[in-house]
């Protein structure tokens, strides 16, 4: 389907994830039919897109685009019955997924692409419980949707290579950056790289060697900043100067396997559980939490735009 042909986008669950991503595909323009069983559900969504609506008018609303435009259906059915894509947003539980995948398979029209934002599982693990798996996909949004452009595109065993590409032209159409993750992981890709640095984050702490808040500066204050600008291998090459990244790796390839041998392997103790909360705990203290998600809003709102007029980064 071409991109230009998506203009209804079924919401199914309309959580922390489903309900920015309803603000961001009615800021792009499109309509949206949301549903969610939970009591309290459409107050919900419409008080979420409402607060998130100031910082996206900040950054251009596309032409038509209004709150207006959002529905709430009663149910998956009728929500998902004339859409033309379909963003499911529901509970990390495969069995949930398997159910909620087989009612919006039933009840979509055939060429509707079925995308899951599944942080944890890939499209296998519920698009055999639908009649037409290969249109069922991952398309894995990072928090908040409304914002972050970030996008992984993940195909199963049995989805097909003309529903992924549609699925990427759509989200670039809608102004997201998606990736197409090969493989079926758990966790896909984003995500990974975050694990790998929490847990060494974490195994620091657990150690002694740094305090919660001592942690959070290293990364915020130090290689988060050249993070947000271009990713590891990019930074690795221009680290090495005019030899670039094979300099790099020549020069610096020793210490960083003396530094993989030595990272720490930590669990989720409770005893590492309490030590992590409790140093949050601190971290936080003098901190105005609702100013402090506003703040982050809107220094990501700027730094995306910044971005977004860069000619020279990837």
């Amino acid at each position: 389907m071409d991109a230009r042909e998506i203009r209804r986008i079924g919401v199914v669950g309309t959580g922390v994830i489903g309900a920015s991503w309803a603000a961001w595909f009615l800021a792009r323009g499109l309509d949206v039919v949301a549903t969610d069983p939970a009591p309290g559900a459409e107050a919900r969504l419409r008080a979420a897109v409402a607060d998130a609506w100031p910082i996206l008018e900040a950054g251009g609303l596309a032409a038509g685009a209004g709150q207006s435009r959002l529905r709430f259906a009663p149910d998956i059915e009728s929500c998902v019955a004339e859409a033309d894509f379909a963003q499911e947003n529901g509970p990390e539980r495969a069995e949930t997924k398997r159910e909620t995948f087989a009612r919006m398979d039933a009840a979509s029209q055939d060429h509707v692409i079925l995308a899951s934002s599944s942080s944890g599982y890939g499209p296998g693990v519920f698009q055999g419980a639908c009649r037409r798996p290969e249109r069922v996909l991952v398309g894995h949004p990072f928090n908040p949707p409304h914002l972050i452009p970030l996008v992984e595109v993940v195909g199963g065993d049995a989805t097909a290579e003309d529903a992924v590409a549609a699925a990427m032209g759509f989200y670039a159409a809608v102004g997201k950056t998606p990736i197409r993750i090969r493989k079926e992981l758990t966790g896909h890709v984003a995500n990974r790289l975050q694990a790998a640095l929490w847990r060494e984050a974490f195994h620091l702490v657990e150690i002694g060697a740094v305090t919660v808040a001592e942690v959070d500066a290293a990364v915020a204050h130090g290689p988060g900043l050249r993070w947000a600008m271009m990713g590891p291998c990019l930074l690795n090459h221009l680290s090495g100067g005019p030899g670039g990244l094979a300099h790099t790796l020549e020069h610096l390839g020793p210490l960083m396997e003396r530094m993989w041998a030595d990272l720490g392997d930590p669990r989720l103790t409770p005893e590492l559980k309490a030590t992590l909360v409790a140093g949050l705990e601190d971290e936080l203290a003098p901190v105005d939490r609702d100013a402090m998600l506003r703040e982050r809003d809107r220094l990501l709102a700027d730094l995306i735009r910044a971005k977004a007029e860069a000619r020279n980064l990837p």
